[in-house]
C-alpha cells in the first residue's frame, strides 16, 4: 500500500497549488490512498464546506484538521456529515461534532486515518497518548494499516508519541509548526516517521503569513493581524510512504517539496 500526505493547505494559494501539482504527484506515485491536512485551508484558519469540496476534487481521500477546526464557524453546518473530514480525535471527548477517525477501502484491505492534537504549547486537549492507545487497541481489530497525523507544536512530542506507539501504526507523520523536517525514516518496529510534513501554500511567507506583518510583531510586540500571504510564489510539501501489504508495516517513507528552489520533476 503506498499513501500519499500534504501537508498543511494554507488559503486560497494553497488550494491552488494543490489543485495544480495533486493530480500530478498522484500520476507520478500512484498512491492507494491521499490524506491532505486542510485545517489552515480557508483563509489560513479552518475550513469551510466549498473548500472541502474543492480539496476531495483534487483527488484527496481523507482531510485531516488541527488546533484550527473551529476557527471558521461554518465548519459546525456540515461536519457532521462530512464523512472524509477528520479533526483531532482527543478534542473534549463526546462535546464536540465531527469524527476523529475513519477507515477507507483499498482494494481487500482498509486503511484507517486518525487525527490527534498534542499539549504542549497548543490549547487545551485530552490525553493524545490515552486517547490514541484506546482507539488504535480498537482499530486493530479491523486493520494493520493504520495513519497518524499527529499535530503538534514540539518535535519532542511528536517523536515521543511516534516511538511509544512504534510497531502499532504504520505510520505517524507531523503537521503544524508548517516546516518540513529533515527526519523522516523507519522506526525500528516499523512505523514510519516524519516531524512534520511542511505547509502547502504561500512560499515566500512566514510559514504562510504575510511577512512583514510578522517582522512587525516580533519588532515592537504590538498586536498584529496576520493574513495569508495569497499573491507570492508557491510550494507544496508533502510525503509518499510504502507499507507492506501482509504486515502494515512501513517500507519506505520519502519527502517531497515543490517550489521555485524545488521544481517539480515528472
Amino acid at each position: 500500500m503506498r499513501i500519499l500526505f500534504v501537508g498543511d493547505v494554507m488559503g486560497n494559494a494553497g488550494q491552488e497549488v494543490l489543485e495544480e501539482y495533486l493530480p500530478k504527484l498522484k500520476h507520478l506515485y500512484h498512491p492507494q490512498a491521499t490524506i491532505v491536512n486542510g485545517e489552515n485551508a480557508t483563509k489560513g484558519r479552518g475550513i469551510n464546506e466549498k473548500v472541502y469540496k474543492r480539496i476531495l476534487s483534487c483527488g484527496a481521500d481523507v482531510v485531516t484538521m488541527g488546533n484550527h477546526t473551529w476557527d471558521n464557524a461554518e465548519i459546525t453546518d456540515f461536519i457532521q456529515s462530512a464523512k472524509k473530514l477528520v479533526r483531532p480525535a482527543n478534542f473534549s471527548a463526546g462535546q464536540v461534532p465531527g469524527i476523529g477517525y475513519t477507515t477507507i477501502k483499498i482494494n481487500q484491505q482498509r486503511l484507517a486515518v486518525l487525527n490527534l492534537q498534542g499539549r504542549v504549547f497548543m490549547s487545551p486537549s485530552d490525553d493524545p497518548f490515552a486517547v490514541a492507545k484506546d482507539i488504535i487497541s480498537e482499530l486493530k481489530k479491523q486493520t494493520n494499516f493504520i495513519f497518524v497525523d499527529f499535530h503538534a507544536e514540539t518535535t519532542s512530542e511528536k517523536a515521543a508519541f511516534s516511538w511509544y506507539f512504534d510497531g502499532q501504526v504504520s505510520a505517524v507523520v507531523g503537521t503544524h509548526t508548517h516546516v518540513q523536517t529533515n527526519d523522516a525514516r523507519i522506526l525500528p518496529q516499523g512505523t514510519a516517521f516524519l516531524s512534520d510534513v511542511g505547509m502547502t501554500g504561500p512560499y515566500d511567507g512566514i510559514i504562510g503569513m504575510k511577512r512583514q506583518n510578522v517582522i512587525t510583531r516580533f519588532l515592537n510586540q504590538m498586536p498584529t493581524r496576520f493574513e495569508v500571504d495569497e499573491n507570492g510564489r508557491r510550494n507544496l510539501s508533502a510525503c509518499v510512504i510504502d507499507i507492506n501489504d501482509e504486515t502494515g508495516k512501513a517500507k519506505k517513507i520519502k519527502t517531497i517539496q515543490i517550489n521555485a528552489d524545488h521544481p517539480f520533476m515528472q
